[in-house]
């Protein structure tokens, strides 16, 4: 009997190829039409990010500043402290906010392809747990690794590509890897590096080092300079959503079942290590720019499927634009609701996404 036949399948079946060419057309025109409304809204969550917080910049200067600085010329209209707020501190937080909400999202699409569970998320193989520690590492005892004003981001990343290994290294087993066995190890090991977090900050002693770790843990955008934002933006759309894109049929295929997967030519092994080294490198790069934020890889993938169809060519640029959306808007009322104080992002995303998921699953269950 096949490793995971005992398992019911949760993810949605992806359609079968069908002969009715009008309705694939019909299908394909509906959803390019859903892609463009996304990606309008997305233009316009970006202008007001920019343009909303304690001092208010009208749209219309936004885009003036937007403007001379990209293009060239001196934005005119504005003055220097306008452009200042824009350029300097809300359009760097915009464009992070734009790369992990759409990196989260898509990350989020594969993973529960990966493992045919609908509950994966891109911190379910430990990587955030791995990031957490290596940060705390830095925060709780000032190991630098050499890596300066890099420190923080820098021990992010290796302790998420660490818990990335050990789960590779643990849920490999003769030479296959199952979903199961690779659900269960990035548990095990999520938990078991939490608990290394936990005992870090209570050996530290120090109370403002737990709240820097505290407040990490839960995700921020408000370090946000120009370098991290424009690197994890590379990382995220120039990487991780072309290669999911690319690989969208592969994930359809993995997604129905292993067996499936064999019979169209895809290996389910190979293919998980594959996404497993994709998607660990961009939760890295996510985490170490800004910290673990939770519910947006596992709500949005959902809201996708419900837009444009399980099929995985539409579900990826879906998730990208919708987890965009999202974390902008969690970000703003992160932002404003504590003024001038400021919220962890992660507060909000889960304020917010809780009830988006427990929406869908009345929808998906009406009798539960």
């Amino acid at each position: 009997m096949p490793p995971d036949s005992t398992r019911v399948r949760t993810l949605p079946a992806v359609p079968a190829t069908t002969h009715d060419p009008l309705g694939r057309r019909r299908r394909r025109h509906r959803n390019t039409v859903v892609l463009v409304v996304l990606g309008t809204v997305l233009a316009a969550s970006a202008v007001l990010g920019v343009a909303i917080g304690p001092v208010w910049v009208a749209p219309a200067d936004v885009l003036r500043i937007l403007s001379g600085n990209v293009f060239g010329g001196a934005p005119g209209g504005t003055d220097a402290t306008a452009e200042a707020i824009v350029w300097d501190v809300r359009l760097p937080r915009v464009v992070l906010g734009i790369a992990v909400g759409a990196g989260l999202a898509v990350c989020g699409a594969a993973l529960q392809a990966m493992v045919r569970n609908v509950l994966a998320d891109p911190y379910l193989l430990g990587i955030n747990s791995g990031a957490s520690s290596g940060a705390a590492v830095t925060i709780l005892f000032g190991v630098t690794l050499g890596l300066g004003e890099h420190a923080l981001a820098g021990s992010a990343f290796l302790g998420a590509l660490a818990a990335s290994l050990l789960v590779f290294v643990v849920a490999r087993t003769a030479g296959r890897i199952t979903s199961v066995r690779l659900l269960l190890t990035g548990v095990a090991v999520g938990y078991a590096l939490s608990a290394l977090t936990s005992f870090l900050v209570f050996a530290s002693g120090s109370a403002e080092g737990a709240r820097s770790v505290m407040f990490w843990l839960l995700g921020s955008l408000a370090l946000a300079q120009w370098g991290g934002p424009l690197v994890a933006l590379v990382a995220v759309v120039v990487l991780t959503v072309s290669v999911l894109a690319l690989w969208a049929r592969r994930l359809d295929a993995l997604a129905i079942g292993d067996e499936t997967a064999l019979v169209l030519g895809v290996s389910p092994t190979r293919f998980r290590t594959q996404l497993l080294v994709v998607v660990s490198l961009c939760i890295g790069v996510i985490v170490a720019a800004s910290g673990c934020i939770g519910f947006v890889g596992l709500v949005v993938p959902h809201l996708a499927r419900r837009l444009v169809g399980s099929a995985h060519g539409w579900v990826v640029p879906a998730s990208a634009l919708l987890g965009a959306v999202f974390l902008l808007w969690a970000d703003l009322l992160s932002r404003m609701v504590l003024q001038p104080r400021e919220l962890p992002i992660g507060i909000i995303a889960a304020l917010v996404g809780a009830p988006f998921l427990l929406a869908l699953i009345r929808r998906m269950h009406p009798s539960a």
